[in-house]
Formats: structure tokens, C-alpha cells, sequence
């Protein structure tokens, strides 16, 4: 098992976990040509055999076609799933959700291959700079972009592409290219389902996504893993690859993350209750449907009144709960029970001290005014299963219910 820990400061802010098992399981990114089994329009959606162990499900939003290649029976109107796809088809497919519990992963034609500075889209019109560049070095990239930018394919710019120079954005397109050039190629050579490209182990991928210059360092306990992320850095961000160091268990006085104190942090992850630095505590229950965050004022009494008290502790809890969302991993329907605020701007503030938080989360959320009620409704993509469920099995006395009847025979 792999454990990678994202820290901010002393703080762990992110935790990921790999096993050799999850290759049938953890596949998000990859790119398959997925053999059509059934389609349903009543769903608008088809079943897509990719060689995993659960069929795979293509929703119609995310087939692409070609308007002049489709004949709908209705003039001008949006043909549908049936006509777009045939049981026995071959296409090329990219996953987006790995799948979850009974649910198979979900799929998209849209295919997407992440370099280390721009995300190629083979045969789009896409092209975009990440809104979290400032403006002088989105102009300043656009001007590269339009002059490295491959025919026929769309260029998305990542935030890690600030700074970057002509030289290192020229050759992170055309190794993409490349890297297309090969899949669309093996995409031909049979019928059945099969793996044309698998993303690359974790730690290489945390590193894709994460490394840039405000990193200080990557510590690695695995002289094998060190090596292979060396030399990755060193091919794509040669700059940085004196940032990646090797902690010799061999020779260090205590584990990996028992020096960094990831250790307790994560135990902490795990329980139910979260503390708050002025007393006030915040409980987290999952259910089938979404997850439930209720914020308690505990022992956080407060000195002048009860609304501000009130105030005080929902903004410290809008902090933490932006946290623990990235940390638990947690994804779909969430809500958070805030305590009443009776002045509305207040519950305002609370409101955008919220979405700031989340703004240093580069998983998608969408978060909602709160209600009259103190409620706040919000969703945070779903990609993988938690941090908990990751590290845990049901219990299979209760089955995952948390209680157990006093009559065995019931």
C-alpha cells in the first residue's frame, strides 16, 4: 500500500491511498475502447463493457457525434442515445468516476490527456487558461498557447503553467501529442474491450497536479518510488528536482509520518466528532443519500452576547468544514447545519468565509446561500470513494447500521 499526505504548514489537508488491488477499481482517467452491451433510452444511457469486473455506464450527455453522421427521426432535435449508439459498437471512452459500491464507473467521449502544464483535448475546439492565474500571466500565456497549440486539438492551460516558459509549454504539447498519436493508433488494432492508457501510478499523479514552486519539498520513504518520481521531476520540471528528497527509514529515529505527525491527524480524520480551536466541535454522519455536517458551540461560551458567540463559531466551523471536506474526501450531496444567526449578514458572511475555503480545493464544488433554517446545501464532485471507506470494512455484525438488536432472533 501507498500513502501519499498533502500538508500545508504542519497541517494535512489531503491523504491518498493506493493498493495493488485497485487497479480494477481505482481507474479514473483511463482510457478504454469500450465495446457497446446495451442501451436505454428510457435511462438515456448505455452499458459499456471497458474489461472490468462491472460494466461501465455512458450517459448521453457525454457521447460526442458528429451532427452530419446522424439521422434523427425528429427534424432539428437532439437525436438521441439509440440512434448515437449500437449493442456491439466499438468506441473510444475515457473514465471520470471510478466506480463505488454497486455502481459501475461513468464514462465519457470527451477524452482528456493531462500533461504537466496544458490538458490536450484530441479532436476539440476546447481552449482555456485556468481562472486562477491572474490576468497579466493569462495574456501572457494565451500569446504562447496560440502559437504551440496542435491542429485539430483543443488546449486547456493548467495553474501550474505560471512561470512556465515557450520552451517547457512546447514540449509538454508536443509529448501529448505523441502520446495520442499512439492511443488513437492502438484504438484501431481489434474489436474487444481493452486498456489503451492507463494514468500513472499515484505518487507521479499527486506529483502532476500538485508540484510547483511554493512546494518545499517531496519526502519519499521508498527508495524505489523516490527514484521514479526523481526522475519524473526531473524530466518535466528540472527546476524542482532538488526538491525531491529520500527519507531513509534505515537511518531516521521515527516513520515517515509519525515525524511529520501525519499519523495522528489521520486517526483524527477518521472519528466522528471534529474539535474546534475555541471549544465548538463538529459532528459528520454519512447516509446513502448525502453526508450530514452539524456544527455545536460545545464549550465555546463566548464573552459579550449569543449572536456573536454564534458568529464566531460558525465562521471558525466554515474553515474546518472546507478542510475536512478535502481531507475525508468527502463527495456528492452535502449539507451543513450551522447554528441559527438571527442578522442576515451574518449568516452572509459565513456564507463567503465558506466558499473561500473551498476555493483552495481544485476538486469542483457548488455551494448554495444558507437557508432560513442555518442550512447550507452543497455538492463536491465525486470521484473515488473517502478517505473512511478506504480505510475500513462494514461491520458485519450491524452490516453498517451502528447498532445491534438486543434479540439476536429479530
Amino acid at each position: 500500500m501507498t500513502q501519499i499526505a498533502l500538508l500545508e504548514g504542519r497541517t494535512l489537508v489531503e491523504h491518498y491511498i493506493s493498493r495493488e488491488s485497485d487497479d480494477a477499481t481505482q481507474i479514473d482517467g483511463n482510457i478504454y475502447r469500450g465495446r457497446v452491451q446495451n442501451v436505454l433510452p428510457g435511462m438515456e444511457a448505455a452499458f459499456i463493457d471497458i474489461g472490468t469486473p462491472k460494466n461501465a455506464v455512458l450517459y448521453h450527455g457525454d457521447v460526442r457525434y458528429d451532427v452530419d453522421d446522424v439521422e434523427s427521426g425528429k427534424g432539428g432535435a437532439q437525436p438521441r442515445i439509440e440512434e448515437l449508439l449500437k449493442p456491439g459498437q466499438t468506441i473510444l471512452c475515457q473514465v471520470t468516476k471510478n466506480p463505488i459500491g454497486a455502481k459501475g464507473a461513468r464514462l465519457t467521449q470527451e477524452v482528456s490527456l493531462p500533461g504537466r502544464f496544458v490538458v490536450l483535448v484530441p479532436n476539440s475546439t476546447a481552449y482555456g487558461i485556468s481562472k486562477r492565474l491572474d490576468d497579466a500571466e493569462r495574456k501572457r500565456l494565451r500569446r504562447i498557447v496560440d502559437a504551440v497549440r496542435p491542429e485539430g486539438h483543443g488546449l486547456i492551460v493548467r495553474t501550474a503553467a505560471a512561470g512556465a516558459s515557450a520552451e517547457e509549454l512546447e514540449h509538454d504539447v508536443q509529448r501529448l501529442v505523441e502520446q495520442w498519436d499512439g492511443i488513437a493508433a492502438a484504438s484501431l488494432k481489434g474489436q474487444g474491450a481493452a486498456l489503451l492508457y492507463r494514468e500513472p501510478a499515484i505518487a507521479v499523479r499527486v506529483i502532476r497536479e500538485e508540484l510547483n514552486r511554493e512546494y518545499r519539498a517531496v519526502v519519499i520513504d521508498d527508495l524505489a518510488l523516490y527514484e521514479q518520481v526523481r526522475d519524473y521531476v526531473g524530466a518535466v520540471n528540472p527546476e524542482l528536482s532538488d526538491r525531491v528528497e529520500y527519507f531513509d527509514p534505515e537511518v531516521e529515529a521515527l516513520p515517515i509520518f509519525e515525524r511529520f505527525h501525519v499519523h495522528e491527524q489521520l486517526h483524527k480524520a477518521l472519528d466522528r466528532k471534529v474539535f474546534l480551536p475555541s471549544g465548538g466541535s463538529l459532528v459528520i454522519d454519512r447516509t446513502e443519500a448525502l453526508t450530514v455536517i452539524d456544527v455545536n458551540t460545545g464549550k465555546n461560551v463566548g464573552t459579550t452576547n449569543l449572536e456573536e458567540t454564534v458568529y464566531r463559531n460558525n465562521l471558525e466551523a466554515a474553515d474546518e468544514v472546507a478542510r475536512q471536506l478535502r481531507l475525508r474526501d468527502i463527495g456528492g450531496i452535502i449539507v451543513i447545519d450551522f447554528i441559527d444567526m438571527e442578522i442576515r449578514e451574518n449568516r452572509d458572511k459565513v456564507g463567503a468565509a465558506l466558499r473561500t475555503a473551498l476555493a483552495r480545493d481544485k476538486t469542483r464544488t457548488q455551494v448554495f446561500d444558507i437557508s432560513e433554517l442555518g442550512l447550507v446545501e452543497m455538492t463536491r464532485k465525486r470521484v473515488s470513494e473517502g478517505l473512511i471507506e478506504s480505510m475500513s470494512t462494514t461491520c458485519e455484525y450491524c452490516e453498517g447500521r451502528g447498532i445491534v438488536f438486543d434479540d439476536p432472533d429479530l
